[in-house]
């Protein structure tokens, strides 16, 4: 089998099962397991491809039919200009979230000390450190698996900008531990417990604990709004990801939280994505 047949075996198992982008998953397959980009398959199309990384390559397309998140598959995604590694227990990047992390650095005061909290993969903090080498930012993650992927990006990116803490958003002791901001940022989990079941197949392969919710959405943000919000000084940012429905609640809750300038942005789909607020001097 040729590296081009391989190529076209894949995405035909992959359109077969009704993929939304058969040809982009293929090819980043082909990257992962022939080690051939789009471009170098046009050049060594014909040439002969090695049996056991078709194997691989044919394998790992069945596992994305039948609905492995491709990130997974692939051990690493691309976020920003960073390249970081993801797999089971982490929620995967999203280029949605990426508008969150450019307006906070448009945003948070020189020379400021910033917590990512629900850091997953680090996505967010290590952004954030990218666009803006001014800052000092602690990444918060709770559970053990999102928190070992959390601690191997930062390693990838060796700097003395970003360190990880295992911390709990619902932890009063944390929250005082943490000493004070200048800015804060969550994409935490913001899908209703009720709407879970009805998500694609890929998305729940991802671990629950970054998707749910709560019963209405909003319960991470309460918390958030509750001991975190508060370890904010006057004039620090605080600034998280939203779903589609929890704009209005949620700048709601910043309102009550003492929080002005509050804002509504949306992403490149033109859906609302961050919420923002600004700490008030007195």
């Amino acid at each position: 089998m040729t590296n081009r047949e391989a190529y076209r075996k894949a995405k035909s198992i992959l359109e077969k099962a009704g993929k939304d982008s058969p040809a982009f998953d293929a090819a980043c397959l082909c990257q992962k397991f022939l080690g051939l980009s789009r471009e170098q398959l046009l050049i060594s199309g014909e040439a002969a491809a090695d049996p056991d990384r078709v194997k691989a390559l044919l394998s790992a397309a069945q596992s994305r039919a039948a609905g492995r998140p491709l990130q997974y598959l692939l051990g690493e995604w691309e976020f920003l200009d960073l390249k970081l590694k993801v797999g089971e227990g982490v929620l995967c990047p999203r280029e949605e979230t990426e508008g969150l992390v450019r307006a906070a650095a448009e945003r948070i005061p020189q020379n400021g000390r910033v917590l990512d909290l629900c850091a997953g993969s680090g996505a967010v903090g290590l952004g954030l450190a990218s666009l803006r080498s001014d800052l000092k930012i602690l990444c918060g993650e709770k559970f053990s698996e999102a928190f070992s992927y959390l601690l191997q990006n930062i390693k990838s990116y060796p700097n003395d900008q970003v360190e990880a803490r295992q911390m709990d958003l619902f932890s009063r002791e944390d929250a005082e531990r943490v000493g004070s901001l200048n800015g804060l940022l969550c994409n935490p989990p913001y899908i209703c417990s009720a709407e879970i079941a009805d998500l694609q197949p890929e998305v729940q392969q991802e671990p629950r604990t970054a998707l749910d919710g709560g019963e209405d959405g909003l319960l991470f943000y309460r918390a958030l709004c509750k001991f975190w919000v508060p370890r904010v000084a006057p004039n620090g940012v605080v600034a998280v990801e939203i779903g589609e429905q929890e704009g209005q609640a949620v700048l709601n809750l910043f309102h009550e939280s003492g929080l002005q300038n509050l804002q509504l942005l949306r992403d490149f789909n033109e859906l609302p994505r961050v919420v923002f607020g600004i700490v008030p001097n007195s």
